[in-house]
């Protein structure tokens, strides 16, 4: 085979045993037949041949391998394959099965259309049942990649076999009829879809259906629940009620055998939490469905009376978080598969969906459930503490809803009563013999914070601080430390500072102890602690920072780790009186490091790096100075001689550091006069190599832009020579993030230029096209947009010669699948780029003039736009698109359209910082800035300015006269 040559040496056997099979010899065939058969007996027989097709099967796919499998071979194999579906080896049936639903995703219906009736036939014979499960597999696999096209097809053909399957317990057992009910599922999930293109279609689809499925659900859903089979399980999604008792018995107490569990041959796990797991699931899109949760509305309590109830920890999740303390602070922080984390977001739908009905549903059942607690703890049951920390880990999971509940006044329950009932009753327990209730209760006044009253939170703190310091089972150490990273900084000053050196002092003792999880928990807590010590701040370097450097050397290589100390000595460093003895103790160490960056271990440049890029941040000039002095050259060294990315990454950020702090007296720090412009000049140049890969120059233009901003008169004779270093950088640039930097240069040198912005015109239809990703931040938003709307401005002739994609063409109704994309890719329309320019700016002003109120004459005049500053807003989404396409017409240009993608809602942008505060642009009105610009057209060139409003939308329109009237 032609594929054969070019696979690794298993995807060839496996080629050439397939191919044997089909020989005209009975010996060679038996001889391949057994071989496969070994094989599969094998770990990653499956996976061969799965990736096999993978990587050959179709030329446009992104993992495609040459060579590609010949239309010959395809046929060859495809006939093997369906013959090989009933094979009676459990392990080579499931990679048979795969193998055939990845072809089918390529080749079906058009080039395999015998694949469904031989699969029809198959799960019809009920006397075959490899056959049936076999086609049941690719059945079930294919069906998540079904399309508007075939289903209405493939239903009416399906759906007989698929429901005698569902309808004969006496015939097939239940994991066959739970598949063919997954299958169903699946297409009725499509027909939904369909619904609103093709509504009559679907209605009579749905019609043929649903009556014999109705009548199915109600049978299955007839009877209980029973904890020794899992496959009943699959089969009855019926109520919370028929299957709490044996989950609580099984799991949460513990007191029957819950280890009979397994999994089905498609991998999936066969157990009676997994089975509740789905349960929620149901629940949760019932709820999220408008019309589905109006007929359920009348059971949200009850619903969340027994979700709580299913929340309680499990017997097994008692002894582990028990013997590890990072599998339980790991478990309580990431969503992982469990009830617990599966109720809570059941809970979260409710509310979304129910409001102020939903809270108040949810607390009425936490209080009912709160009160249960309380008689089983009176009736002597050793268990009572888990429904009391289920009940308040439910809350948890809701503290930002009811926090505001509580806050507005609307719910009927008061949050406060019930939280600090439900804490005060846990105080008088004991701490070893419940950690896991005291630790819940540490972590709900830290989220509880804001209205949890003051004493219960001050006596909370108290306790903390002296559970950190006691021995207390691991979990409540947890969940003291959570309550003092939460609670220190807006606590009394009064009640922290004569404890303030007990607790550092308790918490380094933790750090000592702690790895992983726990050891981000307690740099977390320490980073709060320095940040509350008040007076006692110049006592807190000497005992500190040589602790959390130690850490930090030694977790250089766990980027989470590390950064969690690099912000520990953040505070250090900015508690009075701490810098400079912080810098002090820094500097040698740092400077011998970066002094021989060749010989050091992996990551400690790297890390030094950014431990001085923080250092140097809002620094005093003679700190700045100092560091300047140790480390300067060093750094510029790395950045000439390095490969290494993250080494150049950061050693850039940190020049832009020194740049920023330093200013123009940075130039004279160097000795001879010239020799640190030429080092930053070098670096500049190192950095904007197109040669390089693109990561290594991630960080060059915040770089560069503090070039511009601080040494302006000084770098404007190299401004030439760096603006074609940058086109250059851009037309080998493969990152989104490093292009948008680099056109920020650029607008950022038009605005230098204005009003002789001409000279940008020639330049700016030079740099390429494509990759600019989608959004930009609030300081990038103000400086491209203005530098648009300066060139726009000029009504320079180049501009109007060039045409840019406008809007997308609707071409086809339905949903677009990857084959509809392949055979009709988007059409959009050509217009000229002036007048795209044009649309955009007058897009802005829209959003602007919508977000500060209607945009009357006082706000728009006496307004900045909040929303600029913060990031937050957004433009259409087909403005967003067109600017990210080429055009056909004139690629070059279609930077500019990406100059325009403004309205990114991420405030942690990184030309949001300290780094370019000092831009006079930031003070820039953009609103008044559009106006100004909007009326020198309409004043100067009026014909040209009534052509460019033709394409614009009523909105945009009505969004300009709002101007033009003043």
């Amino acid at each position: 085979m032609a594929a054969g040559g070019a696979a690794d040496g298993d995807q060839r056997w496996l080629v050439e045993c397939l191919t044997a099979t089909l020989d005209t010899s009975r010996d060679v065939r038996a001889f391949a037949e057994e071989s496969l058969r070994q094989a599969s007996l094998l770990p990653g027989y499956g996976t061969a041949l799965t990736k096999f097709i993978k990587q050959h099967w179709q030329e446009d796919e992104d993992n495609f391998v040459p060579p590609v499998v010949s239309a010959s071979e395809k046929v060859v194999i495809r006939q093997l394959l369906l013959t090989s579906l009933d094979d009676s080896n459990g392990k080579i049936r499931t990679a048979i099965s795969m193998a055939v639903a990845a072809i089918g995703q390529h080749d079906w219906p058009e080039d395999w259309p015998e694949l469904l009736p031989l699969l029809l036939k198959l799960i019809s014979d009920q006397n075959n049942g490899n056959g049936v499960r076999g086609a049941l597999r690719c059945l079930a696999l294919l069906s998540d990649d079904l399309d508007d096209t075939c289903v209405p097809k493939l239903v009416p053909e399906l759906f007989p076999s698929l429901y005698k399957i569902i309808s004969s317990p006496h015939l097939y057992e239940n994991i066959l009829r739970a598949k063919a009910l997954a299958i169903v599922h699946s297409c009725i999930s499509m027909l939904g879809s369909m619904s609103g293109v093709y509504k009559r279609e679907t209605a009579s689809l749905m019609a043929s259906i649903l009556d014999p499925l109705i009548e199915q659900f109600s049978t299955i859903l007839n009877s209980p629940v029973q904890s020794q089979n899992p496959d009943d399980w699959s089969m009855q999604m019926e109520t919370f009620i028929s299957s709490f008792k044996t989950y609580q018995l099984s799991y949460i107490q513990g007191s029957e055998d819950s280890d009979s569990f397994g999994y089905d041959s498609d991998g999936s796990e066969r157990s009676l939490e997994s089975f509740e797991i789905q349960l929620f699931e149901l629940w949760t899109t019932i709820v999220g469905n408008s019309r589905l949760a109006k007929v359920i509305g009348g059971n949200i309590k009850e619903l969340a009376y027994y979700t709580i109830a299913l929340q309680q920890i499990t017997e097994e999740q008692v002894q582990s978080w028990s013997r590890d303390a990072n599998q339980y602070v790991a478990d309580e922080d990431d969503l992982t598969y469990s009830c617990r984390v599966s109720g809570s977001l059941l809970l979260e739908e409710i509310v979304n969906a129910y409001e102020e009905y939903g809270i108040d549903s949810i607390l009425e059942a936490s209080q009912m459930r709160f009160h249960e607690s309380r008689e089983f703890k009176q009736a002597g049951s050793v268990d009572w503490w888990r429904l009391h920390e289920a009940s308040l880990f439910a809350l948890g999971s809701l503290s930002e809803p009811l926090c505001e509940a509580q806050d507005s006044g609307f719910s009927e329950y008061n949050v406060r009563d019930l939280l600090e009932q439900m804490l005060t009753d846990i105080i008088g327990t004991g701490v070893h013999q419940y950690p896991f209730l005291h630790a819940r209760a540490f972590s709900i006044v830290a989220k509880f914070s804001s209205v949890i009253s003051k004493g219960v939170s001050e006596q909370y703190l108290c306790n903390a601080a002296h559970a950190i310091a006691s021995d207390v089972p691991p979990p409540v150490k947890v969940g003291a430390c959570r309550a003092l990273a939460q609670l220190l900084p807006e606590s009394n000053q009064d009640l922290i500072q004569p404890n303030i050196m007990g607790i550092l002092s308790s918490l380094v003792n933790l750090l000592r102890q702690a790895s992983d999880e726990t050891l981000h928990l307690v740099l977390e807590t320490l980073q709060s602690a320095i940040k509350s010590g008040g007076e006692q701040s110049t006592l807190i370097e000497p005992i500190i920072s040589p602790i959390i450097l130690d850490v930090w050397a030694q977790h250089i290589a766990d980027p989470f780790i590390s950064i969690d100390a690099v912000e520990v000595l953040e505070a250090i460093k900015n508690a009075p009186g701490c810098l400079q003895p912080l810098v002090s103790r820094i500097l040698p160490t740092i400077g011998s490091i970066l002094g021989k960056p060749k010989i050091q271990p992996d990551g400690l440049v790297a890390g030094s790096l950014d431990l001085l890029t923080m250092v140097l941040k809002n620094a005093s000039t003679d700190v700045v100075k100092a560091v300047f002095d140790t480390c300067f050259v060093s750094i510029v060294q790395i950045v000439l001689e390095s490969d290494d990315h993250g080494e150049m990454q950061n050693a850039t950020e940190c020049l832009a550091a020194f740049i920023s702090g330093g200013r123009q007296e940075l130039l004279v720090w160097g000795g001879e006069q010239g020799r640190t412009l030429k080092m930053l000049l070098d670096a500049a140049s190192r950095l904007l190599d197109p040669a390089l890969e693109s990561s290594v120059s991630l960080f060059v233009g915040s770089f560069v832009l503090q070039l511009i901003l601080q040494i302006p008169s000084h770098l404007s004779p190299y401004i030439p020579d760096l603006i074609a270093a940058i086109v250059r950088r851009m037309h080998t640039s493969t990152i989104a993030g490093l292009k948008i930097s680099l056109i920020v240069i650029i607008a950022r040198l038009v605005h230098l230029s204005a009003p002789n912005v001409d000279q940008f015109i020639n330049l700016l239809l030079s740099i390429p096209a494509q990759g600019y990703g989608n959004s930009l931040g609030a300081y990038q938003i103000k400086v491209t947009t203005t530098a648009l709307a300066l060139l726009i401005s000029t009504r320079h002739p180049e501009l109007s010669k060039v045409e840019v994609q406008g809007h997308l063409i609707k071409t086809s109704a339905g949903i677009t699948t990857r084959s509809k994309a392949r055979v009709a890719p988007d059409q959009w329309t050509k217009i000229p780029l002036p007048a795209k320019i044009f649309s955009l700016l007058a897009d802005t002003l829209a959003e602007i003039q919508e977000q500060i109120g209607g945009g009357g004459d006082d706000d728009c005049e006496e307004s900045d736009w909040e929303e600029v500053q913060n990031g937050v807003t957004s433009i259409p989404d087909d403005i967003i698109h067109s600017a990210s396409v080429p055009s056909n017409a004139n690629p070059s240009v279609e930077h500019l359209n990406a100059m325009a993608k403004v309205f990114d809602e991420d405030d942690d942008d990184s030309y949001d910082d300290d780094l370019t505060k000092t831009d006079p642009l930031n003070e820039v009105k953009l609103a008044e800035f559009l106006a100004n610009i909007f009326a020198n057209l309409w004043e100067n060139d009026r014909p040209l300015f009534a052509y460019l409003c033709q394409g614009l939308s009523d909105a945009q329109r009505t969004a300009i006269d709002t101007v033009l009237r003043k």
